[in-house]
């Protein structure tokens, strides 16, 4: 199999958020949160592989019916890099994957197809930048697979990307959505919102 395969990170608790779970919430325009970024990441990728946590049946059956393997992550109580290392070792034959948030609805689907064209012509990381400054997705090639699956707890692929800085390859875009993703129920009107990166 020689793909790229889009890992859609959605195992998160939200506790930031409250009590609703933010991932099922609509967007301004009607879009639920979780399935817009879904359907973004499969525009411009070969697969899907949705993460989550277990008892997410209603937000499986969502992006299931968008046409994602949903995959359901026993550890996702340890973190991100936890869930991370899940899907990464649910798709070992992937030639490359593309890592992205599911509480980010807000990346352009052309964004997400120019760090996966990245991969496909050799680049070892890419990641997408607005500004000068690096966001989502972020990209891997197959040979970070190993360094990807031992990853654990709460640390996502960053200690990865620091250690291979020389192969990161950034992609200048006009895309403010790398940087903007929903914490709390007022960001899913505030489209000023800036993250850290991955």
């Amino acid at each position: 199999m020689d793909s790229i395969v889009g890992i859609l990170l959605a195992a998160g608790a939200g506790r930031r958020f409250g009590a609703d779970n933010k991932l099922t919430r609509s967007l301004p325009d009607g879009d639920l949160v979780a399935v817009r970024a879904c359907r973004n990441l499969l525009a411009s990728t070969d697969k899907v592989l949705a993460v989550v946590r277990p008892g997410g049946g209603e937000l499986t059956a969502l992006l299931q019916a968008e046409g994602a393997e949903v995959r359901v992550c026993s550890d996702a109580e340890q973190g991100m890099g936890a869930s991370l290392a899940f899907g990464i070792r649910a798709c070992p034959d992937a030639a490359g994957w593309l890592i992205a948030l599911a509480d980010m609805p807000w990346i352009e689907p052309a964004t997400i197809g120019k760090v996966a064209d990245a991969l496909r012509s050799g680049a070892p990381i890419a990641a997408a930048c607005w500004q000068g400054r690096r966001g989502h997705p972020v990209g891997f090639s197959r040979n970070l697979g190993p360094e990807l699956a031992a990853l654990g707890g709460d640390q996502g692929a960053k200690t990865v990307i620091q250690a291979h800085l020389d192969q990161l390859r950034l992609i200048d875009c006009a895309d403010a959505g790398v940087l903007r993703d929903i914490d709390k129920p007022e960001d899913l009107k505030i489209l000023t919102k800036i993250i850290k990166p991955l």
